[in-house]
């Protein structure tokens, strides 16, 4: 059945042909069973069938092998991160005379690229495109390493950097001299641990889903620290975005975050705003009833 709400270019459009999937990644196997309406599927609630789902969709449309991640890092749902990506190149096309460009010489700063590396891994696979991957979290990134160096040639276009200050979004990894054509970043949501973890408990509990071995609520896509929250949330991250973004005006030609609570925007717009110089527009997105959208920026 075709997804329409996703992008007309994403892979993903058809759903998930789990026999294909099988063949590419047989581990994927013994997670496939049928659902109440007869088709196959997994259990999203089972991080293990999620990661599994990851490692065949990965492999089987993008080439990329051997692809894990640390138990409890984030293990986000490929066909979303897709649809970002085609956005983007949507987006540089509007800079490109309606072209979207592809190829080494475009280069794209992914903020927050977590253990997964999964926007680095998708748009050098669809469109060539060079990617810096940073993060605050060595172990992370230590992992996104070892995803590289299983697949030979990818190291040369994602380049992976340690932000030092965790509490900096672009300071310290942007470097002098460079220029990205468009900066990518899927925020922390949460403004600390605790809140997180209510927010778990509370879609875990309307949907009956306990930890067998604990009668705790779980999580399916997991989550360290940085990945789920910052001082402040979603619209402090973004917020110190925006701010640092005007002083790397002219290294960057887009800026752009996902912003997961459409109540954020008016904040968000009025921190723009006070830029005085900054033009903003928004990308609306959606994955079957999940909506989420983009706030992309430029300085004239």
């Amino acid at each position: 059945m075709t997804k329409s709400e996703l992008h007309p270019r994403n892979r993903h459009r058809e759903g998930y042909d789990f026999p294909r999937l099988v063949v590419s990644s047989p581990e994927l196997g013994r997670f496939v069973r049928p659902n109440p309406y007869g088709s196959d599927s997994i259990d999203f609630a089972d991080p293990d069938a999620v990661k599994a789902l990851n490692r065949a969709l990965l492999a089987d449309l993008y080439g990329v092998q051997a692809w894990d991640i640390p138990d409890g890092y984030l293990c986000p749902p490929v066909p979303g991160r897709a649809d970002l990506i085609h956005e983007v190149a949507d987006l540089l096309a509007t800079r490109n005379g309606a072209v979207i460009p592809e190829g080494p010489g475009v280069k794209v700063l992914d903020i927050g690229t977590g253990a997964n590396l999964i926007y680095p891994l998708i748009g050098q696979r669809e469109y060539g495109w060079s990617f810096v991957g940073v993060d605050c979290d060595s172990k992370a990134l230590e992992s996104a390493q070892r995803i590289l160096d299983a697949n030979a040639g990818l190291g040369e276009s994602i380049e992976l950097r340690l932000q030092q200050e965790p509490e900096q979004i672009l300071e310290g990894v942007i470097r002098s001299g460079e220029y990205f054509d468009i900066v990518i970043c899927n925020p922390p949501f949460y403004g600390s641990l605790e809140e997180a973890q209510a927010e778990s408990r509370m879609k875990w509990r309307k949907l009956g889903k306990r930890s067998a071995a604990s009668g705790k609520p779980v999580r399916n896509f997991g989550g360290q620290n940085a990945e789920l929250w910052y001082p402040g949330g979603e619209v402090e991250f973004v917020g110190r975005m925006i701010r640092e973004s005007s002083r790397f005006s002219r290294q960057c030609g887009l800026f752009s975050s996902l912003v997961s609570k459409e109540f954020h925007l008016p904040v968000l717009f009025e921190e723009l705003e006070s830029l005085g110089n900054a033009e903003a527009t928004l990308v609306e997105m959606a994955q079957g009833q999940k909506r989420t959208r983009a706030l992309v920026w430029m300085f004239p």
